[in-house]
């Protein structure tokens, strides 16, 4: 289990990923899943822990390693669900046949694309008739949030008027608005169905925050706050998931 923040993020976005494949899929139905931009493979393994076949995509190397050795740790019969590929997201009709997956995730990817609409429409194609395509951005609407309660106004004052933002790593890079992405859902033909926020009071809790002792009410707390407006608006993350017509 991982810092307060990460804890927070995956709780929530498992959580809203269980109830959009249980609204969309049959009761035991075994799903094919695609994990682009796999990371440390926390929601793959999970899914694949659930009887899903999982097929994780990541192009960093110290990632590709890191998930490797937390497959190895799991039992034979859930490593035998999960297959692991190198290579860009942006590549995925290199690797696969168009409808080839029921479900494709695309977590925490996106902020690191100068271009967006490509990848999302290339993972669009993957997916089935009816397939569900789960994305996890940086809202670029709640950009002013971070800063603004931190106390740095003039960062905030900044933040209003881009989608532009330097990430807890150091890094440059960009955020998604709503809007934005329900435009580009509609016209690859996986339109919006649902979405969430993601993290609306824990983003600014520092890294090595520990988890609390009522951390059931935290997330019970957090969950409400994801899918109630005015909160999930000014999340830290947005959680969108289309439908492929």
């Amino acid at each position: 289990m991982g810092g307060l923040r990460d804890v927070v993020r995956q709780e929530l976005v498992a959580r809203q990923l269980d109830e959009q494949i249980a609204g969309r899929f049959p009761v035991g139905r075994r799903l094919r899943v695609l994990d682009v931009g796999i990371g440390q493979g926390t929601q793959a393994l999970r899914l694949a822990r659930l009887g899903h076949q999982v097929t994780g995509v990541e192009q960093d190397p110290v990632m590709v390693a890191a998930a490797r050795e937390a497959l190895d740790r799991e039992p034979e019969g859930i490593r035998e669900r999960v297959r692991l590929v190198q290579g860009d997201g942006r590549d995925t009709g290199v690797h696969f046949l168009p409808g080839s997956f029921d479900l494709v995730l695309c977590h925490g990817v996106l902020m690191y694309v100068e271009e967006p609409d490509p990848l999302v429409a290339g993972l669009a194609r993957m997916l089935a008739p009816g397939g569900l395509l789960s994305l996890l951005v940086r809202n670029g609407d709640g950009l002013a949030m971070r800063p603004g309660l931190a106390g740095d106004w003039a960062g905030a004052l900044a933040a209003f008027d881009t989608t532009a933002y330097t990430n807890r790593l150091g890094l440059n890079v960009r955020a998604d608005r709503l809007s934005e992405l329900t435009a580009t859902l509609a016209g690859i033909a996986a339109p919006l169905h649902a979405w969430y926020g993601v993290r609306v009071f824990t983003d600014t809790a520092a890294d090595d925050a520990v988890l609390p002792a009522d951390l059931e009410t935290l997330l019970a707390v957090e969950e409400r706050a994801g899918r109630t407006d005015p909160y999930r608006g000014v999340a830290a993350l947005l959680h969108l998931c289309g439908v492929r017509g």
